[in-house]
């Protein structure tokens, strides 16, 4: 039961049981005194006797005096106690009681049968303890001490018998009072014990629920509660000390929450990802950016290559995305091994890792607790675009290397060729002179495109802005290449606007050099009996009125693996390396592109293997 396990219940108990050892032992004592008191009865029959031999004395002189009779019998009343004579013809000789007198009248064959009077009467003294029976309707029920003395003349002849009898009912109540006494004392202490245990239970107990309804609303968060102090006994010291503990409690959750927030907004305001792992590695604590690259890589299906590193499968399990049901969040594919290193050595490493077409530096540091690693911290950064950029300037050493190795070769070639007089002829000398000139003008527009290039890039490329007329700029282009056109069988056609378009802010020779660029990229992968359009009309570019010009043709046109990377120096979709000596140096569509870009403008291309190339201009008229 719940009062047994409480601490009311315990010292309701406690206390019942100390109430109940004292009334053992005090009944014990009581008992002990009841016997011995009662023993003590035995010297009642003794002391009875001498009563009636002193009263047989007096009767003898009183015999026929019915006055003694009833003093005696009022003096023997404040006993309890009653005489009265009976003689050898067995007559009694006895006097009325007054009315005070409680005591019953009885009569000597009420205690003695006829024999023992008759033993009396022989000079015997005889003591019977007998209970009254009911006579003559009346029940008295109560037990009596009888002495029958013999009555004897003062001749010493022995006339009758004198028999005093008294109630021993005194002594009965007696037991019975202390009897009754002890109970209702026993019944009252255990009353007294269960009023004092509910007096401590609305002064101990109640406290003590208070205070522990008040740790737990503590328990769930709620810091500011406090108990009532309602006494300065140890209790109230108690509310005291756990007001003075919820305090300092609620300071130390302040504190900690202030610093995690400052740490969540650290981790927050991060642009790298940070991701903590435990030792199973699963993720306990991200920053957004860790987050999202968790539920990015979570979905991808990962394959194993032969030689046992990770790679990307080309397809993603779209169910996760539309019902946001992610895996559980653990440490992604990628990271495993580097994790299983730096848990296993507990040392720090650092690696890259390429998922899809991203490239991330990840930095992984053990996580100790108490000298024992519990997990690992990994920071991952997107280095894409570092990684980009240096993979290009591998390829533009590279490319620049292979580009002017070419040419120098052939002017070292045909050099030698002429300092030895292999040419013995003027027209072998002219042809490797000529060849000589066409190698160092390629040599020349190849370091021309690569200062211009650069100098855009660095954002030092100077542009001469001015209002200039789009019309005027497109007849001079396909007045320059009309010539060409005609040599190589390609029909060259201009779709000029009815009226002329005016861009207010633009640089009109380095708009031709686009146009002559990209001219002469479709010249050259334009076959004989081909087309070659350049159309420019007025568009809308981000809500704003521009310019659009198109060049189209119908050459073989660019696969689609290679078009988005085509405005990037030197590359090649037709990945040759060898140029004739009118080919382009590889740098000419980066240099449109940095041109038109210059100008707020945008340039793209559509094609497909077979069906030519088409490539846009959007200029806005209002660009600043």
């Amino acid at each position: 039961m719940f009062i047994f396990r409480s601490v009311v219940g315990k010292l309701w108990l406690t206390i019942i049981g100390l109430v109940a050892v004292v009334l053992l032992i005090l009944g014990f004592f009581l008992v002990n005194y009841m016997g011995n008191y009662f023993s003590q009865a035995e010297d009642q029959k003794a002391s009875l006797e001498k009563l009636a031999n002193r009263f047989s004395e007096e009767a003898a002189r009183h015999f026929n005096d019915n006055r003694f009779f009833s003093l005696s019998n009022e003096l023997l009343a404040n006993q309890e106690a009653r005489m009265l004579v009976v003689t050898q013809d067995m007559k009694e000789i006895t006097s009325d009681v007054t009315p005070n007198v409680e005591i019953a009248v009885l009569h000597a064959e009420d205690f003695f049968s006829p024999s023992q009077l008759k033993q009396v009467f022989s000079g015997q003294t005889i003591k019977n303890q007998v209970i009254t029976k009911q006579k003559n309707g009346y029940q008295d029920g109560t037990e009596y001490l009888a002495v029958a003395v013999p009555l004897r003349t003062d001749a010493g002849e022995i006339v009758g018998a004198t028999v005093i009898y008294q109630s021993l009912q005194s002594l009965e109540a007696t037991q019975s009072n202390v009897l009754r006494l002890f109970i209702y004392v026993s019944i009252m202490g255990f009353l007294m014990t269960t009023f004092f245990a509910f007096f401590l239970f609305s002064r101990i107990t109640r406290p003590l629920q208070q205070l522990k309804k008040a740790a737990d609303h503590i328990t769930e968060g709620e810091y500011g509660t406090r108990v009532p102090i309602l006494s300065k006994d140890e209790i109230g010291e108690l509310a005291k000390t756990f007001n003075h503990m919820g305090d300092e409690l609620q300071d130390s959750i302040k504190a900690l929450s202030q610093e995690k927030e400052h740490l969540s907004s650290v981790l927050r305001s991060m642009t790298d990802a940070v991701i903590t792992l435990n030792a199973e590695g699963e993720v306990i604590l991200t920053n957004p950016q860790g987050q999202r690259i968790i539920q990015e890589w979570s979905i991808i299906h990962w394959k194993d290559d032969p030689t046992g590193a990770r790679q990307t499968d080309s397809l993603v399990e779209q169910a996760g995305l539309v019902s946001g049901a992610y895996p559980q969040q653990r440490i992604p594919e990628p990271l495993q091994p580097l994790f299983e290193s730096v848990v296993a050595e507990s040392m720090e490493a650092a690696a890259k890792v390429h998922v899809l077409n991203g490239v991330w530096s990840v930095a992984m540091t053990p996580l100790y607790s108490h000298d024992q690693v519990r997990g690992a911290v990994a920071v991952l950064r997107d280095v894409t675009e570092e990684f980009r950029l240096d993979k290009l300037r591998k390829d533009f050493v590279a490319n620049v290397s292979h580009e002017l190795r070419t040419p120098i070769s052939m002017l070292q070639g045909y050099s030698e060729a002429l300092l030895d007089g292999i040419a013995a002829t003027p027209e072998e000398q002219g042809e490797l002179v000529q060849v000589i000139y066409d190698e160092s003008l390629r040599m020349g527009r190849l370091v021309g495109d690569l200062l211009d290039l650069a100098r855009m890039e660095a954002g030092h490329l100077e542009l001469n802005f001015r209002e200039m007329e789009v019309v005027s700029l497109l007849k001079r282009v396909h007045r320059k290449f009309a010539v060409l056109a005609k040599e190589r069988g390609i029909v060259l056609s201009a779709k000029l606007p009815e009226q002329d378009i005016i861009l207010p802010r633009a640089d009109e020779d380095r708009l031709e050099q686009v146009l002559t660029n990209l001219l002469d990229n479709a010249f050259r992968h334009t076959a004989s009996g081909a087309r070659i359009e350049v159309k420019a009309e007025r568009a809308v570019y981000k809500d704003q009125s521009a310019l659009r010009i198109e060049v189209t043709d119908e050459g073989q046109g660019i696969p689609a693996a290679d078009l988005p990377f085509i405005f990037e120096r030197f590359y090649k979709a037709d990945k040759a390396r060898t140029r004739g000596p009118s080919g382009g140096t590889g740098l000419g569509l980066a240099i449109v592109k940095n041109i038109v870009e210059s100008h707020q403008g945008v340039i793209s291309a559509q094609s497909a293997l077979g069906q030519g190339t088409t490539f846009t201009i959007l200029l806005p008229y209002d660009a600043k």
